[in-house]
């Protein structure tokens, strides 16, 4: 059974070659097909991976002939095997979905580029799970990026080029302070390997304060970049509400979880609980997560683009998965984890569901969606069981989240944070009722609408439901998840 340990490499290198047969294909067809089965066949790879990991412990992967430190090696853990089974099937859904609208959005003959941006940017972003060296996360980060610039543009209009041209800028300046503290800590430990830096810095971090210091905060503002901390998020709502569909999905559902769980695995791993406690440094982060949590919300209630409001409340969430981090504590942390994965599956059906509308409507403001729960009643029912989740209520994945983050603050003695927590909550409420509430009910909402004129054929729905499905099972089946986390964390 040993052979499953190289299922991680594996998965990356069949993601990698499949993308770069696409463009040798001449029908659009067979390229869907081959982005569908490619993700298949990966996703199938990390469920028996997961299983593994679960029966016979976390296992280190060599690549090449070296050994750690100075080859390059993947660590594989509970949590990076979720991972990589989460980014698969979120994956996996919204390709599914794709390969009935994307010629919609984007002209046929760019369609192969699509899924070989896609298929890249997938590996990518697993290598950057998956990896233990940091500047093989470089590399990947740098290519995800590249990936993920591609898979805005490719719609080729003016509103694509300016968010990418913005996007690009902000992650290349994010790149470049996250090189920065690779080179501080190379320069300090002579290694690149994350246990190897680890076990040296624990022992002479003392010797170079500043250095440690400035490396810790380059890594925070960097990533931060990334994965759309408040104040850093401002690439974010052009980019995801201008991309097509499939790519705002994925964007905001995947694209911000790789970059913040590399965050997680550098602060936590890397540096560890004795130095963050040291410099103080986690407090930073708790801050900026509470003050995105209240402003993402904020901004997007006087939005009038509905990708917009799915954006900005992309900005609310992440808030609180830095809060969790911020809290640096044996429930915050596995938390914001567990919100990495209930939101990855929220978010990118609410995309989808949002990108159904829009497409069959024509509309993107939100005054054109009254009614639209008499046109569209699947469409809409769906959306608000994301809404809902987004907003809090029980036994879906974000009250889940809520909950066991106000129990993290009551231990960690931030009582404070459960008022945040709260606003946070009713502001959610705010923008996404509104939606709900004159979709389906109103005299005048409804007035000259036909029921189900406008909906999309169940066949074209099924990935979005089961997201949805899979989203209310993460909610359900919390306690269980949560303990592997806790089992991976420790």
């Amino acid at each position: 059974m040993r052979f499953i340990e190289s299922f991680p490499l594996t998965i990356i290198l069949v993601l990698f070659i499949t993308a770069f047969v696409m463009p040798l294909i001449k029908s659009t067809k067979i390229v869907k097909c081959l982005s569908l089965l490619s993700m298949t066949i990966v996703m199938i790879l990390a469920l028996v991976n997961l299983i593994f990991v679960i029966n016979e412990g976390e296992y280190l992967y060599r690549i090449g002939h070296f050994n750690a430190p100075y080859g390059i090696e993947f660590r594989i853990g509970i949590i990076e095997a979720m991972m990589g089974l989460l980014f698969t099937f979120v994956a996996l859904m919204i390709i599914w979905y794709s390969v009935y609208s994307i010629e919609k959005e984007i002209k046929q003959s760019k369609v192969s580029l699509y899924y070989l941006l896609i298929n890249i940017l997938i590996g990518s972003l697993l290598g950057v799970v998956y990896s233990n060296d940091l500047f093989n996360c470089f590399v990947f980060i740098e290519v995800g990026t590249l990936a993920s610039c591609g898979t805005i543009i490719v719609k080729d209009k003016k509103e694509n080029m300016k968010a990418t041209m913005k996007y690009l800028i902000m992650s290349c300046l994010g790149s470049g302070l996250v090189l920065m503290g690779i080179a501080y800590l190379y320069s300090m430990t002579g290694h690149l390997n994350i246990d190897s830096i680890h076990r040296v810095l624990i022992n002479c971090y003392l010797n170079y304060p500043n250095a440690v210091l400035i490396s810790i905060v380059l890594f925070i503002i960097g990533l931060g970049v990334k994965s759309a901390m408040f104040p850093l998020h401002n690439w974010l709502p052009d980019a995801h509400s201008s991309a097509p569909t499939s790519s705002s999905a994925i964007l905001s559902s995947l694209v911000l979880k790789g970059f913040v769980f590399l965050l997680i695995k550098i602060l936590f791993r890397l540096f560890g609980m004795e130095i963050l406690e040291y410099y103080s440094v986690l407090n930073i982060v708790l801050i900026l997560g509470s003050l995105g949590m209240i402003m993402g919300s904020v901004f997007a209630i006087f939005q009038k683009n509905i990708k917009r409001v799915i954006a900005y409340s992309t900005v609310a969430q992440m808030g609180y998965i830095f809060l969790g981090i911020g809290l640096g504590t044996d429930i915050g942390v596995p938390i914001a984890i567990f919100h990495i994965i209930g939101h990855a599956v929220t978010k990118s059906a609410l995309f989808l569901l949002v990108g159904s509308m829009i497409e069959q409507t024509g509309h993107k403001t939100l005054e054109h969606f009254k009614g639209i729960g008499k046109e569209m009643p699947l469409t809409l029912g769906l959306f608000s069981i994301g809404a809902l989740s987004m907003i809090g209520i029980p036994i879906l994945p974000g009250f889940i989240s809520k909950w066991y983050l106000s129990l993290a603050s009551i231990a960690a003695g931030d009582t404070i944070l459960i008022l945040v927590i709260l606003v946070s909550s009713l502001l959610n409420a705010v923008y996404y009722f509104p939606i709900i509430i004159n979709g389906f009910f109103g005299e005048e909402n409804l007035k000259g609408k036909v029921y189900k004129s406008k909906s999309k054929p169940l066949k074209e729905m099924m990935p979005v439901i089961f997201l949805v499905i899979s989203m209310v099972f993460v909610g359900l089946t919390s306690s269980g998840i949560i303990n592997l986390i806790n089992q991976g964390f420790k």
